[in-house]
């Protein structure tokens, strides 16, 4: 069985932060919450994480300056950043992806978090063959 890939939730409004982690666990993803960007900080500097989904407006500090934080650390974890305000898609220049919130589906959301997630992995590798040279009509000449 392969191990469920970790997602870390963050969003300062604790209603949509359950509400998502319900989602997301019931597709069999395990999600880590964080109330604010700097708990969040500490979680992904911890490790482990395979996506980062978060609200853009929070206090103290926005989606995007956590987000930019968080690419110094580890550049390759996806990282999309959800906003109810649609010209905040401005601001949400650090994040591999911008989702409106209200604008796009449930299912939109998880497609695009599966999408990311298999991305992050990287394309399956091929199992090397061993290389095999037929003979041909003059090679058996010679």
């Amino acid at each position: 069985m392969r191990p469920r890939k970790v997602i870390l939730c963050v969003d300062d409004n604790e209603q949509a932060l359950s509400v998502r982690k319900f989602m997301l666990e019931t597709r069999g993803y395990r999600v880590v919450t964080a109330l604010s960007a700097e708990e969040a900080l500490e979680l992904f500097r911890a490790g482990g994480i395979d996506l980062v989904l978060s609200d853009l407006i929070m206090p103290q500090m926005d989606g995007n300056e956590m987000v930019r934080r968080m690419k110094d650390i580890a550049p390759e974890v996806p990282m999309v950043l959800l906003s109810g305000t649609v010209k905040a898609f401005d601001r949400a220049s650090h994040a591999d992806a911008f989702l409106p919130k209200g604008a796009c589906t449930p299912l939109e959301m998880l497609e695009r978090i599966r999408i990311m997630i298999a991305r992050k992995r990287g394309p399956k590798r091929a199992t090397p063959r061993p290389f095999y040279q037929p003979q041909t009509a003059l090679s058996s000449i010679a």
